[in-house]
């Protein structure tokens, strides 16, 4: 992106974020469902579930941080639709600024409500008993994934916003990101799984995203999840990007 661009996408981007702050339900309600999912999974499945020597809401949180981020992303989808609908987008189109600032400014909006929301759902697994000793490096680590992972889905949520016909179809987009982390190990063990449930939840992206973020912050060897992980969160963001990137060309030509 050039200076231009930038300076574009940040003028933008401040014109979304104070649309949240004016509206704040927007992140508490999508702090709020991953908060529930954490306080019925601790709390009256937790008993039930063998984590071994790891405290269930430590196992637990790493999906939990996964859900809460593709459910954030979802209003992105939502906003962008809501824009071009309402013909703003050719207003901004029509002014003399880059042309993809509009599509990097809500990107730039979702990353970080989708912080803010991580950040609350954090404190409350605090509350719970969450603990970790794991060092800079290694939240560092697990900020990058989040951001990777972040930015990924937030491409499809524009790609989603740019090619839905009704606001229930950009929101619903979300819905497949937010189960996969259910067919996963974000909430139980892979072993105890049917055969074909099983092959699916250790060949999903989740996975080894989940497991190597449980890995950093329990202070435990990541091996080759870690590559795996990172693999994936590139391979998700650069698809994500170009399919936007398209979609937007398609619908601005």
């Amino acid at each position: 992106m050039t200076v231009h661009a930038i300076a574009d996408s940040r003028t933008l981007a401040t014109r979304s974020l104070r649309h949240i702050a004016r509206s704040p339900d927007t992140i508490i309600t999508t702090a709020l469902m991953p908060v529930a999912i954490m306080l019925l999974f601790v709390y009256v499945f937790g008993g039930a579930i063998d984590s071994g020597d790891v405290p269930y809401v430590s196992y637990v949180l790493p999906g939990i941080l996964l859900i809460t981020t593709a459910m954030s992303v979802s209003y992105a989808s939502y906003r962008l639709f809501m824009d071009v609908q309402s013909g703003i987008v050719e207003r901004f189109r029509s002014m003399p600024i880059a042309r993809t600032s509009v599509l990097w400014a809500h990107v730039l909006t979702a990353l970080i409500a989708t912080a803010v929301s991580l950040v609350i759902v954090l404190g409350v697994a605090v509350l719970m008993g969450f603990r970790s000793g794991a060092g800079l490096a290694a939240w560092l680590a697990v900020v990058g994934l989040l951001a990777l992972l972040a930015l990924a889905f937030t491409w499809f949520a524009v790609l989603a916003g740019l090619s839905a016909s009704s606001v229930d179809g950009a929101s619903a987009f979300s819905y497949p990101l937010i189960l996969l982390p259910f067919i996963s190990s974000a909430f139980v063990p892979t072993d105890g799984m049917p055969g074909p449930v099983r092959w699916f939840a250790e060949h999903q992206p989740v996975t080894p995203i989940v497991d190597t973020i449980r890995a950093l912050l329990a202070q435990e060897p990541v091996g080759g999840q870690g590559w795996r992980a990172l693999g994936w969160c590139i391979a998700l963001a650069v698809g994500g990007w170009a399919l936007g990137i398209a979609a937007w060309r398609r619908r601005t030509r």
